[in-house]
């Protein structure tokens, strides 16, 4: 075989590979959501609730959040509050023993050990029939656990994921970079929902049966999912219930970075404490896992493959390949550089804004 025949091999598999994850997947998922889908028997139902909030340093919303529990539309004396504070260093503990009374637990650790062990400490303590899990930050809509727990009414559910509706400034939800791209994550949650289950759940809030629950690997990045897909693995359903909703702002594109790479970090974890959800006999959606999850993994090393076989096939339809990948890169890295600069891209640059201007006046 020919080197050029093999760059060609490399650059049309890798082109594939990105294309199918991204694009080809989500019109699978479309096309098998239509023929397969599951109804969920909803029901209206109230089990005790145990609401568990993990927090290091939130002294300034822990307040804010636990008024927000207590008025959530579910009877009171059905509901347990406990906020388990992990090595605080900003006041988050003294801030939780004023909040502790009859419906809210307070649970503090000098030590900082991680959400996992914090989550884990808050069950033990935790007397619910459904275990609920939120963090500190987000607000939850008034008929959230409500509809949560109507999801579990069905006894092939397990675990029931809310939604996590993110604002803009004027509270209107998001419609730029990060707010589609949330939209797109969770209409994909969707459709896995409706034909198995999603492959996690929205840390924001999320839903457990409490005989379902088994204590999270101390150090795990990624609770919302290792709970979730245990709880697949065990035969039940998690399903995404869009009408349990938590709210919260957008966050700047740097903090959303690091939100990504702390979710891709969590994920190559995830495989090493999990390795179970790479067999297809134990794994029911493992066709939905190894799309979603490992290949989002996988793009980025077929994205480095496209590019380096475009650079070495430069000739006909892969010019107009290279052009465009070297134009999307360039424009990322254009706008990486204008935000350290703290000058957004615009039509004009600035400088000659500035010319124009002086010419006006």
């Amino acid at each position: 075989m020919s080197t050029h025949r093999l760059l060609e091999i490399v650059f049309w598999a890798s082109l594939f590979f990105v294309s199918y994850v991204y694009v080809g997947y989500p019109l699978l998922v479309a096309a098998w959501s239509r023929l397969a889908r599951r109804s969920i028997l909803r029901g209206e139902w109230e089990p005790t609730v145990s609401v568990m909030i993990a927090a290091h340093n939130e002294a300034g919303v822990l307040r804010a959040k636990v008024e927000n529990c207590r008025s959530l539309d579910y009877p009171s004396d059905r509901l347990q509050i406990v906020l388990s504070i992990d090595g605080s260093t900003d006041g988050t503990d003294e801030v939780a023993r004023q909040l502790a009374a009859d419906d809210v637990v307070v649970l503090c650790s000098a030590r900082h050990r991680g959400k996992a062990a914090a989550l884990n400490r808050a069950v033990e303590a935790a007397s619910g029939e459904i275990l609920v899990f939120c963090d500190a930050r987000q607000r939850l809509e008034r008929e959230a656990l409500r509809e949560l727990v109507a999801d579990l009414r069905d006894p092939a559910v397990g675990a029931v994921s809310g939604e996590l509706l993110l604002l803009d400034d004027k509270d209107h939800e998001a419609g730029d970079g990060v707010g589609l791209y949330w939209r797109y994550e969770k209409s994909l949650r969707s459709m896995e929902s409706s034909i198995h289950s999603t492959l996690g759940a929205t840390g924001a809030l999320y839903a457990v049966r409490r005989e379902l629950f088994s204590p999270i690997p101390e150090g795990a990045i990624l609770d919302d999912v290792i709970v979730p897909m245990k709880v697949v693995l065990a035969g039940l359903r998690t399903i995404f219930e869009p009408r349990a909703r938590a709210l919260d702002h957008v966050c700047s594109p740097e903090v959303e970075f690091q939100r990504k790479v702390r979710t891709l970090a969590g994920n190559f974890q995830l495989l090493a404490l999990m390795p179970e959800l790479l067999r297809p006999w134990r794994n029911p959606v493992f066709v939905q896992f190894l799309s979603h999850k490992v290949g989002r993994l996988l793009v980025p090393w077929f994205l480095v493959l496209l590019l380096a076989s475009n650079l070495l096939l430069r000739d006909g339809v892969y010019l107009l390949f290279l052009v465009g990948q070297l134009t999307f890169y360039l424009l990322a890295l254009g706008g990486v550089l204008a935000r350290r600069v703290e000058r957004p891209l615009t039509g004009v640059a600035p400088p000659l804004k500035g010319a124009l201007k002086g010419r006006q006046s």
